[in-house]
């Protein structure tokens, strides 16, 4: 079961030298198992902080964060997160890269290097094992830590911004792979964004987060369960969600830059 919940979740940050800053707010939410959600919101509302509370990098201070109703008190192998960054080891090849997280669950030699080259065709990266992260581009790189992060089979998927820094061509193929994968290898994904089209696209729901201190404004069902594909992304059923989404992402982005400024 991986059944999440956020039971009235507050989180302060307190750097050493400046004021704390409330970056969430009573923030209750559920996902169902193997549902895919999206967090959007405008930049600084919280939606990483939540992420990371969840893949337990930050401590709950207030308010409780389960899973399988189990509290989250650090991180499991039950759940995998993606960065932004790729976050791989330059030292390491493609394939040194996914086997790592195999050899820590001490796996069997012959049973991880199975798993290695099965991943390796997941993702299509076939002919790239022996290629060092630097050789590869954006696209492969963040391929390969998908990769890295299913090797260890964790039943929830955490992915924090995974596409934001690579161009829009390169972005909407690794849209196409991310499902594509998903449906091969079912996981609950829980996946932060702050690009409207990329939420309504990928995510059965979103949650829309205000402007900071975060808290869930509204949660939209995208209703396109099972008719994802480039043809999606024309239609008017598409383009009214996008804007519905919109409509509730701009007052709060717009209140977010006047606190900045």
């Amino acid at each position: 079961m991986t059944g999440i919940s956020f039971h009235e979740v507050s989180h302060t940050y307190r750097p050493p030298r400046s004021a704390p800053t409330l970056a969430l707010e009573r923030v209750s939410l559920d996902v169902r198992e193997r549902e895919f959600l999206a967090l959007l919101g405008p930049s600084g509302c919280g939606k990483s902080t939540l992420l990371y509370l969840l893949g337990g990098f930050l401590p709950v201070e207030a308010g409780a964060v389960t899973v399988a109703g189990k509290p989250v008190t650090g991180p499991g192998p039950d759940r995998g997160i993606v960065f932004q960054n790729f976050a791989l080891y330059p030292w390491k090849t493609v394939r040194q890269n996914i086997l790592y997280g195999l050899e820590k669950q001490r796996l069997p030699r012959a049973e991880r290097e199975r798993r290695a080259r099965e991943l390796i065709e997941l993702v299509h990266l076939g002919g790239f094992d022996n290629s060092y992260p630097a050789q590869l581009s954006g696209g492969m790189k963040q391929r390969v830590a998908i990769a890295r992060t299913l090797a260890v089979d964790p039943a929830i998927l955490l992915m924090d911004e995974p596409f934001g820094a690579l161009d829009a061509q390169t972005r909407a193929l690794m849209h196409e792979e991310l499902l594509a994968i998903i449906r091969r290898t079912p996981k609950t994904v829980v996946f932060v964004t702050h690009d409207v089209r990329e939420a309504v696209y990928l995510a059965d729901r979103v949650a829309v987060m205000s402007a900071r201190p975060g808290r869930i404004k509204e949660i939209v069902d995208t209703g396109f369960a099972g008719e994802k594909g480039p043809a999606l992304t024309g239609t008017r059923a598409f383009a009214d969600k996008v804007e519905h989404l919109w409509d509730l992402v701009r007052g709060e982005a717009i209140l977010a830059q006047t606190r900045r400024d």
